[in-house]
């Protein structure tokens, strides 16, 4: 496995572990609908929650978070709407970003972004 594989995948662990904490139930890792890919679909409360998992090994690049441009929110707005109509759900939907930084030497650091994006009108294929 490529090391940025390897390290998407542990940041996608620390972000699922995090998220139960919070008493998140993960419905979905990994969900894939074509090209796109949700990387975790969970429930909290009345809420369908779609988290796209940033990670980095440093903050040389900026923050994670600010990786999820417009044309990524396009691809998750458009597998999100595939997994309500595979699903069934009617629970309201929002969308989060779980930055992850992996540091060698501890603990990693976590920055939550509860509703970081909306989709608008135009985003939507209905």
């Amino acid at each position: 496995m490529a090391e940025h594989n390897r390290t998407g995948s542990e940041g996608e662990q620390v972000a699922c572990r995090y998220l139960v904490g919070l008493g998140f139930e993960v419905l979905e890792r990994n969900w894939r609908h074509g090209k796109h890919e949700l990387d975790i679909i969970a429930r909290q409360g009345p809420e369908l929650v779609f988290v796209e998992v940033k990670t980095r090994s440093s903050e040389r690049h900026g923050q994670p978070e600010e990786a999820v441009k417009k044309g990524k929110r396009g691809k998750l707005i458009k597998a999100a709407n595939a997994y309500i109509q595979a699903s069934g759900s009617e629970l309201v939907v929002r969308f989060d970003i779980v930055s992850v930084i992996l540091h060698p030497s501890g603990k990693p650091y976590i920055h939550h972004i509860p509703d970081a994006f909306y989709p608008t009108t135009h985003d939507r294929p209905f």
